[in-house]
């Protein structure tokens, strides 16, 4: 009788202590796509931090091009007002925050584009510090989305397998949405000389 107890508690407290192995491991997990997502946060703010300097310099190059520099800026503000949070990431939510900073990145190339009208401002120092930075911010938000879908690749991988995906449902641990590419991204941008 005492062997049978003693097994039966040893079962137990083998599978209590796998139980919160495995929630403790849940939980790190949805803590790094949360810190991957405060990464890609944190690059489209310096995205948003550098477009008001860049405007300034272009504007006073380029005056009467008012309505693009005007559309920069209302891109900027309205990408800055869409909060997601970590925590909330659903498709839905991920695809407003995506849109709102596609329209960044649009008003962006059309700034970029005026700018080869102006031969004094591409070889204006500011200038061509604030599209180097900007570039390089490019570059880190892609490199942030892509480490962010890959946390939340790992995570959506582990709680939807057995024996994760039932800790997972009895302890609210959600599928994490991806980062996708924008609506027409798939065909080659048109260049005519």
């Amino acid at each position: 009788m005492k062997k049978s107890i003693i097994i039966i508690l040893a079962v137990v407290a083998i599978l209590a202590i796998w139980a919160v192995s495995v929630y403790n491991g849940l939980v790190t997990m949805e803590e790094n796509v949360s810190g991957q997502w405060a990464n890609v946060e944190t690059q489209y703010q310096r995205r948003a931090d550098l477009i008001p300097n860049l405007v300034n310099t272009v504007k006073g190059y380029a005056t009467h091009e008012k309505e693009t520099l005007e559309g920069v800026v209302a891109a900027r503000s309205q990408a800055t007002q869409i909060k997601v949070d970590a925590a909330d990431l659903t498709p839905e939510k991920l695809t407003q925050y995506q849109k709102a900073q596609g329209a960044v990145t649009s008003a962006l190339g059309k700034l970029l584009a005026i700018t080869e009208n102006y031969p004094d401002l591409k070889a204006n120092q500011n200038f061509l510090e604030l599209q180097a930075q900007l570039e390089g911010t490019e570059n880190r938000i892609n490199v942030a989305r892509k480490n962010f879908n890959d946390a939340a690749q790992a995570y959506n991988i582990n709680i939807r397998r057995f024996p994760k995906n039932i800790f997972a449902g009895m302890f609210g641990f959600d599928k994490k949405a991806y980062f996708e590419a924008e609506e027409g991204s798939e065909k080659a941008p048109k260049v005519e000389f």
